[in-house]
């Protein structure tokens, strides 16, 4: 017995040892990396410099940041961060020694008002006499969209091109509840409030239709209006290639004057070098996104004056919060924080968000109205803020968005899963015991309690009033245009300026200029939040596979209906009363 209690004391005694000694390691490990990154100091560039600027990587709102260790490893994710390509673009704009840009922008995965951010950088870069050459093997219509500001595009001549208009196509699961008996009761308000109508009908209302028409309509004029200026050619042109279906190879983009010629990349490559002045046998100097970058201090510790700019990121759930969701939990708290540090003159929201939680919406509204006494609040748009990413951008001081942003959909709805069909196939029945006749409440397995129904009414109703208020207050309207905004109806960002919901066109770094502007600061250094902790545990996921099983439901249901459930986890008041995007708009 001794034997064996001193076996498992030394097993355990030696595993206690190497866990110890590994997380020392792993500290050595991330203290090296952090002296020999901080050596590096800033890059210098070469004469006649080429800022590769490939897009055909992941591209996300805020840049990813990677431990030391991540990177000492060589395991960063190959993902771009918004933020950082703008920078590089600025850069590059402004540096003697890059002369022109090679753009990639074949399948860029940005959204619309994203890639119209990077085109705007491009467009400015051409503005300093410097040159853009963009290839593609095959171009989407979003990548051909960004390549067309270039001064020459070239196509790989066996590689095709997509121009054939926008449109955007909704399911509908009518049907498919009856078969199978799962179904979401719901309960809504406005009468553009098509969320949950594809639970409701098995077709698009006439609503619907004239809401997602003239949000299409108004984005592709901004298309066709940049793309007609860049190639010259006439807005009535580009609309009787796409009526036509023109474009069947890679011979008619060219034949159109849509691309400039076809070649294969090191041809491509060689026309570079030519416009440059170099041999065909010499090296181009291609420099990275990180490496141009790398040129410039990102921070001035010298410089105390501070600007901040809060990503606020995903659905809006009841919770803690993450990088990729936003809850009252991490938001609030760094608001408050932001709203005592007297080095943060400014704060800049950055909303992406299609909205969810209304309890969620009105506590990070509330938060920001206390911050609005002790500093500017600006909120810059993403690809979309939209019913509550509007509602926590209403109250702000001023109010930028891309002409491209989805926003609006100011209206209140309430989903609850209900499996009782189902239940019923399959010989389970749900019964209850109740010391009152409402005392249940609403249940999942059997049919929603009227009384119930009509509580969640009620408090539709309370919210959608709510709502209104804050646009009311914030942007200064009157109840009866608030109105007839509202009714859950989505606007592009440049129908959202014409009637009053924004108050400038433009992004996140005009935002930023706009508060130093306030201001009257010239020199300040901009700090991203909200920031979050890394501990022993994603330090581990980084250099170690993750054990965690994904839900298998995500791969099997739309986007919509996986938020809608997730939101439902929450057991608190009025968890199912959402202010979230009225359908989910994808705009191929």
């Amino acid at each position: 017995m001794n034997f064996t209690r001193s076996f498992f004391a030394s097993v355990l005694g030696t595993l206690t040892a190497f866990g110890l000694l590994f997380v020392i390691l792993l500290l050595i490990i991330s203290a090296t990396a952090s002296i020999f990154n901080a050596s590096t100091g800033v890059r210098t560039l070469s004469d006649n410099s080429i800022l590769n600027l490939d897009l055909n990587l992941p591209i996300v709102e805020r840049p990813p940041v990677f431990d030391e260790i991540q990177s000492l490893f060589g395991l960063e994710e190959e993902v771009l961060g918004l933020p950082n390509i703008l920078s590089a673009i600025k850069i590059a704009a402004e540096n003697p020694k890059i002369q022109g840009i090679r753009l990639r922008s074949d399948f860029i995965s940005s959204g619309w008002a994203q890639t119209h951010s990077i085109r705007k950088a491009l467009k400015n870069f051409k503005s300093k006499d410097k040159f853009i050459y963009a290839y593609g093997d095959v171009f989407t219509q979003k990548g051909y969209f960004l390549a067309s500001v270039a001064d020459s595009i070239f196509l790989n001549p066996v590689g095709a091109l997509e121009f054939k208009g926008l449109a955007s196509e909704v399911l509908y699961y009518k049907d498919f509840q009856d078969k199978y008996g799962f179904k979401m009761e719901v309960v809504r308000h406005g009468k553009y409030k098509s969320a949950v109508e594809p639970f409701l009908e098995n077709e698009m209302s006439a609503e619907n239709k004239f809401q997602i028409h003239t949000l299409l309509n108004d984005i592709w004029s901004t298309l066709r209006e940049e793309i007609s200026i860049s190639r010259d050619l006439l807005p009535e042109t580009l609309d009787g290639i796409v009526s036509s279906n023109k474009i069947a190879i890679s011979e008619d983009a060219v034949s159109s004057k849509l691309i400039d010629g076809l070649a294969y990349e090191d041809v491509f490559d060689e026309k570079i070098k030519t416009r440059l002045g170099l041999d065909i046998d010499e090296k181009l100097k291609k420099v990275s996104i990180n490496s141009v970058n790398s040129t410039k201090e990102s921070y001035d510790a010298s410089i105390k004056d501070r600007i901040a700019v809060v990503f606020a990121k995903g659905p809006i759930l009841y919770g803690e919060g993450s990088e990729s969701i936003i809850a009252q939990g991490i938001f609030v708290e760094t608001l408050e924080e932001l709203s005592k540090d007297d080095w943060i003159k400014a704060v800049v929201l950055r909303v992406d968000s299609p909205g969810g939680s209304a309890l969620t919406s009105e506590l990070i509204w509330r938060t920001i109205e206390k911050l609005k006494k002790s500093k500017p609040v600006i909120v810059s748009m993403g690809n979309v803020a939209a019913s509550g990413g509007y509602y926590i951008a209403a109250g702000a001081d001023h109010i930028f968005a891309d002409p491209l942003s989805i926003t609006g959909s100011i209206g209140v709805f309430a989903t609850l899963p209900n499996v009782k069909g189902f239940l019923d196939d399959i010989g389970i029945q749900a019964q209850s015991v109740e010391t009152h006749p409402n005392a249940l409440g609403y249940s999942p397995f059997q049919t929603l309690n009227k009384s119930y129904e009509q509580q969640m009414i009620s408090g539709i109703e309370n919210i959608y009033d709510i709502f209104k208020e804050r646009v009311i207050q914030g942007r200064e309207l009157s109840p009866e245009a608030v109105e007839n905004l509202a009714q859950g109806r989505v606007w592009s960002g440049k129908q959202a300026l014409k009637l009053g919901l924004i108050d400038d066109l433009g992004d996140l770094q005009d935002a930023i200029t706009l508060a130093a502007n306030d201001l009257d600061i010239e020199d300040y250094n901009v700090i991203e939040y909200p920031k979050f902790e890394d501990n022993l545990e994603n330090m581990l996921k980084g250099i170690t596979p993750s054990l965690e099983l994904r839900n298998p439901l995500k791969n099997l249901m739309p986007e919509q209906m996986m938020l809608i459930l997730e939101s439902n986890q929450f057991r608190g008041p009025s968890p199912y009363i959402q202010t979230l995007l009225p359908f989910e708009l994808r705009i191929h």
